[in-house]
């Protein structure tokens, strides 16, 4: 983090994030830059999940009026986060089941195309191919180095698009597109706009509300900090009509637990997309994640934590840059930045040098070829230079 960066700072900044640190427990051991494979949890979240599993243990389901009230709770904080509704809000396993359930759910005609940039993790890239069975075509537009070129989006796009899927945050290369710029693009053309959002969601502020975004679909096991099975879906109320409800189960009907009442009444709100059982201690764990990034400044009007993450982010590249290292993400603008930081080692195996990190205590990524360190808001300039001392040890050991 520049001088500069640090002399803005108040005491009551570095109080906060100081404290956020104490939050995460993980910090007293490792230098985890890790966050944008599978990051760890806030003791928050951790206290959360162990009152749910002592409950489960000695009550039952007693108590399973008070978890439903905490997966609720869960909804209308991903719902705050985003600024969207309630009700176009679904609880999710995974960003693959979301994506699912635009690409099997849309009503496509033969002959319907879908574009999407190159790059893709495969999850925004598997379910838009299993369409080509029913005569839909997937359009891969090339990246412009690592950016997502809106013009070249723009110029794929015909009378026959539907959608345009793009992820918020490359997961190889670190860069962040403009999820608004984008989503005009796809209404220009008369598509719709999907946001592969988990690279972003927890540390930069997202605003469903500006119209832009159709669809939305995030893990919550990333930068929201959460356990791994439990993610937030978002369809704008105007398209719950649109999408055909798949795995439909007792929980996708508006009468849900009167079992002896069975009538295909499918909720009018997101909550149709949530089939059967739940992974309420998933998503009671991912409720103290919320709760806590919440506490330390997250929201969709604030980016005082991806202002966070981009300070040490900076401070890191400086660093690598210094020690020889070579920078692969595109760090020419602030609004394109994100957590992650693709680089390689003067003369050091990429793959070997994560292994020999690890072993030093430091936790990166191999991605694309090369390491991928991913910081959150919770780490700080000790962390920079722990993961600086282990590469200067890799490099002098060639």
């Amino acid at each position: 983090m520049s001088t500069e960066t640090d002399s803005t700072l108040s005491i009551a900044s570095a109080q906060a994030w100081s404290a956020f640190r104490r939050s995460m427990p993980v910090a007293k051991k490792w230098a985890y830059f890790d966050h944008a494979a599978v990051a760890p949890i806030p003791q928050r979240s951790f206290d959360r999940m162990a009152t749910w599993n002592e409950q489960a243990l000695y009550e039952g389901d007693a108590v399973w009026p008070r978890w439903s009230a905490q997966y609720e709770q869960t909804r209308s904080l991903a719902a705050r986060l985003i600024s969207a509704h309630t009700d176009e809000i679904g609880l999710v396993p995974n960003t693959s089941f979301g994506i699912n359930l635009v690409s099997e759910g849309f009503p496509w005609q033969k002959g319907d195309n879908v574009v999407l940039p190159a790059g893709e993790f495969p999850s925004n890239v598997y379910p838009w191919m299993h369409l080509a069975d029913r005569g839909v075509e997937l359009r891969t537009v090339p990246l412009d180095g690592v950016r997502v070129c809106p013009n070249r989006i723009s110029e794929a796009c015909d009378s026959r698009t539907r959608i345009v899927s793009a992820s918020w945050v490359g997961f190889a290369s670190g860069y962040r597109l403009d999820p608004y710029e984008i989503g005009q693009v796809a209404h220009d053309h008369g598509a719709l706009f999907f946001l592969d959002a988990i690279q972003g969601l927890g540390v930069f502020p997202l605003d469903v509300s500006r119209g832009s975004i159709d669809f939305l679909a995030a893990d919550g096991h990333k930068w929201l900090l959460g356990p791994e099975g439990a993610g937030i879906f978002y369809c704008r109320r105007e398209h719950l009509q649109t999408l055909r409800a798949i795995n439909v189960g007792w929980n996708s009907v508006a009468q849900g637990n009167d079992y002896n009442r069975i009538e295909l009444n499918l909720k009018t709100n997101a909550g149709r997309y949530e089939s059967g059982s739940q992974n309420l201690v998933g998503f009671i764990g991912l409720l103290g994640s919320l709760e806590t990034l919440f506490e330390y400044g997250l929201s969709h009007e604030s980016n005082a934590l991806g202002q966070r993450v981009i300070d040490i982010t900076d401070h890191l590249v400086q660093r690598l840059h210094q020690l020889g290292g070579k920078v692969f993400s595109d760090r020419s603008t602030d609004a394109i930045k994100s957590g992650i930081v693709s680089f390689e080692l003067p003369g050091c195996d990429s793959l070997k040098a994560k292994t020999a990190l690890f072993e030093q205590g430091i936790i990166v990524s191999f991605r694309g070829g090369r390491l991928r360190a991913a910081a959150h808001a919770y780490n700080d300039e000790s962390d920079v230079e722990r993961l600086i001392a282990g590469c200067q040890t890799l490099m002098s050991r060639r």
